[in-house]
């Protein structure tokens, strides 16, 4: 099916965005500000093309199912020709946001900060982006995509990292991350975990509840003492991992081989196995709350199209694309007015899209810097540091 055309509401202007400042090759780290780069004040017409990085699902133009498809009507609608490369890992979409080739990206948390204060990616004037206005507020002016109050970019969709478990292996349910930290020996080999660095986060939530004294505020914001803590949790649970993933569809097939059991997961991966009905499983947002990402499309700092990356933020934040992205891609939809659009009536309240009591108790993907994300200080550990600390964790 085609779907119906969106008339954007940004108003023309003649001309070009103003963009101005040069891009740094240094990830986030440092305890300074940003590159200082001028936001655009008005859209002109688009430059006929729109060249994107973005996660998998995010920019469906019918090739992969001619019944998905919200990419023709941008272009119908703008003449921006929408070219896509997929980006497999926040890390790649890094690499190749720095290769100057593309105007934006779908960047998670665990990428942001990393483009915003490498001056990879420009700050964003939201008045140009109408469908900004009614995005969830708890998305807007967050640490994973503003800086002092300035935004780098829209809100796309998010979600939780839920405790997931077959639920005919592992009795009682369990309410806590306590079944998998520091590890789950009953089920030694067949537990699983989400393979990144920003996994880390999850092991220093934990602590941050059952072991006060540590001092742990906020995941993201670690000193090198707190760190060592999570790392160390993180090898004793290693001990009973029998694989790390990645690439969700791997979680799928290894529950449903009972090569798995427990492990970290996401919402639209238990919604896969229960549709395909091979094995029970239960998902649970444990006690200690959990972490979890919100994607955000950013402008490349020196795009080449930037006219039309406008637009495109705009419209894939419309009620009608965010929800067919948010449905399609297995997410909350960032935009409050996409849930009565929703094929699945039922969608916004299986995602908890519009809870907002649900959402705080998230923490939030957020580049972790040496200017700690949570404001409490300089003398917070850097991404770097923890990539160095994963590869330790892994072996």
């Amino acid at each position: 099916m085609r779907y119906p055309i969106r008339r954007l509401g940004i108003a023309v202007a003649v001309g070009t965005l103003l963009l101005a400042g040069c891009s740094s090759s240094e990830d986030a780290g440092t305890s300074g500000a940003p590159p200082e780069l001028e936001q655009a004040t008005a859209v002109g017409d688009g430059e006929g093309e729109l060249n994107l990085v973005a996660w998998a699902g995010y920019a469906e133009n019918g090739s992969n199912d001619p019944a998905v498809d919200w990419v023709t009507p941008f272009e119908q609608e703008t003449g921006c020709k929408v070219n896509v490369k997929i980006g497999n890992t926040s890390d790649e979409m890094v690499q190749l946001m720095r290769t100057g080739q593309y105007d934006g990206v779908s960047a998670s948390g665990d990428a942001t900060l990393r483009l915003i204060y490498a001056g990879d990616v420009a700050p964003v004037n939201t008045e140009l982006t109408p469908n900004y206005a009614t995005v969830v507020p708890f998305l807007k002016d967050k640490p994973w995509n503003s800086v002092d109050g300035q935004m780098y970019g829209v809100p796309h969709g998010w979600g939780a990292n839920l405790l997931m478990y077959n639920a005919d292996t592992v009795t009682p349910p369990p309410d806590s991350w306590g079944a998998v930290f520091p590890g789950a020996p009953e089920f030694k080999g067949k537990v699983t975990a989400y393979d990144s660095p920003i996994y880390i986060a999850d092991a220093a939530l934990y602590l941050s509840k059952t072991k006060p004294e540590l001092g742990i505020k906020d995941p993201y914001s670690l000193t090198a003492e707190q760190l060592d803590a999570a790392t160390e949790l993180l090898k004793q649970q290693k001990e009973n991992i029998g694989e790390y993933w990645s690439d969700y569809t791997k979680e799928v097939q290894a529950f449903e081989s009972g090569t798995t059991v427990i492990g970290t997961s996401w919402q639209v991966i238990a919604n896969t196995i229960e549709a395909d009905g091979k094995v029970k499983i239960g998902t649970v947002l444990p006690k200690e709350g959990s972490t979890g990402w919100s994607d955000t499309w950013m402008l490349a700092a020196k795009a080449a199209h930037p006219n039309c990356m406008y637009k495109w933020m705009d419209y894939i934040i419309s009620p009608e694309a965010n929800a067919q992205v948010a449905e399609y891609f297995g997410e909350a939809p960032s935009q409050t007015k996409s849930c009565a659009l929703t094929s699945d009536k039922a969608h916004c309240a299986t995602y908890h899209a519009d809870d907002a009591d649900y959402a705080a108790q998230i923490h939030y993907w957020t580049t972790p810097q040496t200017k700690c994300v949570d404001g409490s200080g300089d003398n917070c550990t850097s991404y770097d540091e923890w990539v160095n600390k994963w590869q330790e964790i892994k072996g």
